[in-house]
């Protein structure tokens, strides 16, 4: 893994994708439309305490959900956003062993890197 990647997808899991506690009042409830609205589209920082900007957060989500192929996108979706299921239910869900699933994780931290850095370029 990537480790500068792992830490940006940790952070855009929680961001974007993390349930907020029962009767805390969160904003938006992690929807990313209802957090431009509340925000009247300016750039502002996680509403988290997050160090991925809000900009990078919605980068992340356009190739994990538009770019990155089928199957390493649904491991990235187990491993960053399903908090509730065993290894070993995540294993079975992505239909692959564990080295598989490491492997493929490898492939969409690599991946997502070439693609943020070809938006930078």
């Amino acid at each position: 893994m990537i480790k500068r990647i792992d830490e940006m997808l940790k952070l855009w899991a929680q961001d974007l994708h993390s349930p907020l506690p029962e009767n805390t009042g969160g904003p938006s409830g992690g929807n990313m439309i209802a957090m431009l609205m509340e925000c009247k589209g300016e750039l502002v920082r996680g509403t988290r305490g997050s160090r991925v900007l809000l900009d990078e957060s919605v980068d992340i989500e356009l190739i994990v959900k538009k770019h990155l192929p089928p199957r390493l996108a649904l491991v990235v979706w187990e491993h960053y956003c399903n908090h509730e299921s065993f290894l070993s239910q995540k294993l079975l869900h992505c239909a692959c062993s564990s080295r598989t699933y490491y492997m493929r994780l490898h492939d969409a931290h690599e991946f997502i890197q070439g693609m943020l850095m070809g938006k930078a370029a």
